[in-house]
């Protein structure tokens, strides 16, 4: 079993109006020195499958469910759990 950290978020050249309100409460709560806030998404999957067909699956998975590919990147950590 493998286990799966997937993280997404804006594109650089897409606007982050949830980063800004972030970025803008945390100044004025005196915070100043945050320069900018991106905001994204967090999941964690375990998938029973090969190795070799796990970074496969996941590459699908994020481009067709996880992530807009048009206004959002993705990366991924695979980590093999280990049965106890």
């Amino acid at each position: 079993m493998y286990k799966v950290k997937v993280y997404v978020t804006l594109r650089e050249s897409v606007l982050d109006p949830q980063g800004e309100a972030v970025k803008n409460a945390l100044h004025s709560m005196n915070y100043g020195e945050v320069g900018s806030v991106r905001i994204g998404k967090y999941m964690e999957l375990e998938i029973e499958k090969g190795s070799k067909e796990v970074e496969e699956t996941v590459n699908e998975i994020c481009s067709r469910l996880l992530s807009n590919p048009v206004i959002e990147n993705y990366r991924y950590e695979i980590e093999e759990c280990v049965a106890l």
